[in-house]
């Protein structure tokens, strides 16, 4: 796991990335914008009122000397941000609800991401993930060709890592959701220096079964390879012919990942959800994330339950996604 952010944090040393967190009174967030600030690796960016943030901070005996606070009530480029909003909601905010809006901190961080006053955010200690989600997607929005932001989780056990997707946000994803997934975690397989070798999960291996649930995995197939030739990917595939070469010798023997895939698309929010939690129970894997991706700026969202260390890696992660 420590290798795994020495990388991250030799990407973004020197890069002068600022992360917005916008619970600036929690203390979990307080004492990981101490150690980021503490790190110098980035610039934290706590929204709130400064003299409560700084009151709360003494109570904890946190430095965030190194922090930027900057309040929603006193903020000297608020109506610039505010015909920002009107403009980017089209039409769906009087100027009047803009103002009222902002001054919800995960709007006015959220903001301060689109306009270019930071670099990406890091919520959800206190809010759920759709608190966290929506202002992304209403202001931020995802990259073009992909429709709907998804969520990883980087499997980390001493030397191995792997990508698991969808297991945060899409239910019962369709083909070109699926399609999405896959090219989208492909690309963050590369950030955490993962050569993406990315295998369509099911229940079948190349047609053992017929289902409309194995054909929706294999028309994402097509879609991903035709819109990424490059790409080394293939199903669909049960997880030991992905993953296991002697299995993909017998059940395909022709796929070009050998059984040696690193990057894992599930076919449902259900399967991926308790696929990365039984390696994580069971086969004694550290789960990074969720890592929200296919947004055209990182937005990332943390569990309740997290810890200060929760907060500094998720950080780390969202700076590197900003390169």
């Amino acid at each position: 796991m420590s290798n795994l952010f020495d990388t991250l944090k030799s990407k973004i040393d020197g890069k002068g990335k600022k992360v917005v967190f916008p619970e600036a009174l929690d203390e979990r967030i307080l004492t990981a914008v101490s150690q980021l600030g503490a790190d110098g690796m980035l610039t934290p960016v706590l929204v709130g009122n400064k003299e409560k943030v700084e009151q709360k901070a003494s109570e904890l005996n946190v430095d965030i000397s190194a922090a930027e606070i900057l309040d929603p009530a006193n903020y000297d480029e608020f109506d610039e941000m505010v015909a920002n909003f009107v403009e980017r909601r089209k039409g769906k905010a009087t100027e009047e609800k803009a103002r009222e809006i902002l001054q919800g901190g995960n709007y006015f961080g959220t903001m301060l991401v689109y306009m270019g006053k930071a670099d990406g955010l890091v919520s959800g200690a206190a809010h759920s993930t759709a608190d966290t989600v929506r202002p992304a997607l209403q202001i931020i929005k995802t990259k073009p060709g992909i429709k709907k932001t998804s969520g990883v989780f980087i499997m980390v056990r001493d030397e191995e890592k792997y990508v698991f997707a969808d297991c945060a946000i899409n239910i019962n994803p369709d083909s070109q959701d699926l399609a999405e997934i896959a090219l989208a975690s492909a690309e963050t397989a590369k950030l955490f220096d993962i050569h993406p070798k990315v295998a369509m999960l099911s229940f079948s291996t190349k047609g053992s079964a017929e289902s409309p649930e194995t054909e929706k995995v294999t028309q994402a197939l097509e879609i991903a390879k035709e819109q990424n030739k490059d790409l080394l990917i293939d199903g669909e595939f049960q997880f030991d012919a992905a993953f296991v070469p002697s299995v993909a010798e017998k059940k395909a023997p022709d796929s070009p990942l050998m059984g040696e895939a690193n990057t894992f698309v599930f076919p449902s929010l259900e399967a991926g959800n308790i696929g990365y939690k039984i390696a994580q129970r069971l086969g004694n894997f550290d789960a990074v994330g969720p890592i929200l991706q296919g947004l055209n700026q990182p937005v990332n969202d943390l569990s309740r339950g997290c810890n200060s260390d929760d907060v500094y890696k998720l950080a780390i992660i969202t700076a590197a996604q900003a390169l």
